[in-house]
């Protein structure tokens, strides 16, 4: 079995309108690397040595990820830059909050370049600070705030890092969430029950962690939609929960629906479902195996030979995934062909630009954080950084 033999709808060709959607997939498959652009990126990138240390994440296209000095997720990568104090340009092929993340870890001088500016995320813009602040002042007013401790998932802007910093709150990602998770409730630990905590931005990784690894119930949860007045719940509501789960989701692993797995499952015996805790929750019941993206990498690095897998994670990583293991079948775990619309942004024409703007002596498109915002947003992070035990990955 490969990558076509799931009934595959073309790139914006064809909609599954049960499927929660941020973006849309519009456009064709990534053209395949130009000659000419491979050999201007490599020339660039000699001429400025050790000045340079490009980052590439798991989900970026194959045509920028064979420039990366290093590959990994979000934090790990922003950990490996700030391990290079010598390097000058940190260029990074992800999303804006990942390169804000960087920038919060790495020195003064050193400038963290984004290749193209509208790599962003949905998911991360899904929970704006102006909307967080009032959700919070609402829950002073509903009488609860005292009782609540903000959790942000690595996925989010420095802005909201930088909220929960300074509102005793920590950050996470999806391989220590539980542990997270845990140390916010022992914050409150002599409210008992009462003790809450405000999950953001994403509502499944908050779900699926506190139901499925904090043993709480899907009653316990209530979802904060920042586009209702009092995030369309009531003061009742409010002082009954546990956790609060803001309204936003990923835009790749929410298309991933239970109907799928079941139709896998019966045309293909034996075939194990491995998906990220991003994916709703209805999805995680039917998966064998959830963890993080590096959990997935492993998990297909250690299966048997002539195992069959579905991954309900981003496109990239599942074809670089089937790729590199012709003696294993793995599919992509949606029944449409949708590459992650922000992390495709950053290209091989985008990075050409970069670099070369790099040797030319121009740095284009700098990200970075304000100093009080830095500061408050390591606060979050050193919490994460202190938590025991999990591993401090996306």
């Amino acid at each position: 079995m490969s990558l076509v033999d799931l009934p595959l709808l073309p790139l914006g060709k064809g909609r599954d309108l049960d499927a929660e959607r941020g973006v849309e997939c519009p456009g064709d498959l990534p053209a395949a690397s130009d000659p000419d652009l491979v050999e201007r990126a490599r020339a660039a990138k000699a001429a400025l040595g050790d000045r340079v240390f490009v980052l590439g994440h798991h989900y970026q296209r194959d045509e920028v990820i064979q420039f990366a000095d290093v590959t990994g997720d979000s934090f790990k990568l922003a950990r490996d830059a700030a391990a290079r104090p010598d390097a000058e340009y940190i260029v990074f092929c992800g999303v804006h909050f990942m390169a804000e993340s960087a920038d919060i870890l790495t020195s003064p001088s050193q400038a963290v370049v984004l290749p193209d500016l509208a790599a962003g995320c949905s998911m991360a813009d899904m929970a704006r600070l102006a909307q967080v602040e009032d959700a919070w002042d609402a829950m002073a007013d509903a009488g609860v705030q005292d009782s609540v401790v903000p959790v942000t998932y690595m996925n989010s802007s420095a802005d909201i890092k930088a909220f929960c910093g300074r509102n005793g709150g920590v950050v996470c990602t999806s391989s220590n969430a539980d542990v997270a998770l845990e140390w916010a409730l022992a914050q409150k630990a002599h409210l008992g029950d009462d003790a809450k905590i405000l999950f953001l931005p994403d509502q499944h990784l908050g779900r699926n962690t506190a139901v499925l690894q904090l043993g709480m119930s899907l009653d316990d949860c209530v979802v904060w939609d920042p586009r209702q007045p009092r995030g369309g719940l009531t003061v009742e509501q409010l002082r009954d929960a546990r956790m609060i789960l803001w309204k936003g989701h990923c835009s790749v692993h929410g298309r991933f629906s239970e109907d799928v797995v079941d139709e896998l499952r019966a045309q293909h015996p034996g075939i194990n479902i491995l998906v990220h805790p991003e994916c709703k929750h209805e999805v995680v019941l039917k998966a064998d195996l959830v963890g993080s993206t590096e959990f997935i990498i492993k998990t297909i690095e250690a299966a048997e030979p002539g195992t069959t897998w579905a991954i309900g994670t981003e496109l990239n990583l599942v074809k670089r995934l089937a790729d590199a293991h012709p003696d294993k079948s793995i599919v992509f775990l949606d029944r449409n062909v949708c590459y992650c619309s922000t992390m495709n942004r950053i290209d091989l024409p985008h990075l050409v630009w970069a670099l070369e703007s790099l040797v030319d002596g121009q740095v284009v498109n700098r990200i970075t954080v304000d100093p009080d915002t830095e500061r408050e947003a390591l606060v979050a992070l050193q919490r994460m950084l202190d938590l025991p035990g999990k591993s401090h990955r996306d």
